[in-house]
């Protein structure tokens, strides 16, 4: 189940508040620039849909978002808990960083944390099947998928090429929950 956590930014171990409201999380997220939703497939998919079947199980909120917002590239990115290069890729994206365009993931399956710095407020935000989050350009964040992760999510770029990750050198990630895993 999605989950908010909203922390000081100076105390780590007591959250302002939790909430796994959906309206909430979206009210809360958009208030600080944060695009919080959540899709169904127009039609049911298979456990191991490939690729193809699943854009087109989602092709009208794809096109939707990509008329919005001009998003040009669109992708699939899986991962699992057996995959070879799982801790490197975690390590990866857990320091705070931030992107010169937007970062849109949606949950097709499994769950990541998304932590995101501003206002003097962190927002843990445990993304599970069928949430969207889009991350606008600038915003200081970090990605935890868990030390097994099990996630597949659509990815949605302006320009592949240029999504890079800008690190701070702040080691505030360092100090807030990582991800523990609560799907099964």
């Amino acid at each position: 189940m999605s989950r908010l956590e909203i922390y000081a930014e100076s105390d780590p171990a007591t959250p302002l508040s939790v909430t796994g409201d959906q309206a909430a999380i979206a009210a809360a997220l958009a208030a600080i620039g944060v695009r919080f939703e959540r899709w169904q497939a127009d039609v049911a998919l298979a456990d191991d849909a490939d690729d193809a079947a699943v854009l087109a199980a989602y092709a009208p909120e794809i096109a939707r978002l990509q008329s919005e917002r001009g998003y040009a590239a669109v992708d699939i990115v899986r991962m699992a808990p057996d995959h070879p290069d799982r801790a490197v890729l975690r390590r990866k994206f857990l320091s705070e960083h931030s992107h010169g365009e937007d970062e849109v993931r949606f949950f097709v399956e499994g769950e990541g944390l998304f932590t995101l710095r501003q206002d003097g407020r962190i927002y843990n935000m445990l993304c599970t099947r069928n949430d969207l989050i889009s991350v606008p350009a600038g915003i200081r964040h970090w990605f935890d998928m868990g030390p097994a992760p099990r996630f597949a999510a659509i990815r949605l770029f302006t320009n592949p090429d240029g999504w890079v990750a800008h690190f701070t050198g702040d080691g505030i990630a360092d100090r807030f929950p990582r991800h523990e895993p609560v799907a099964a």
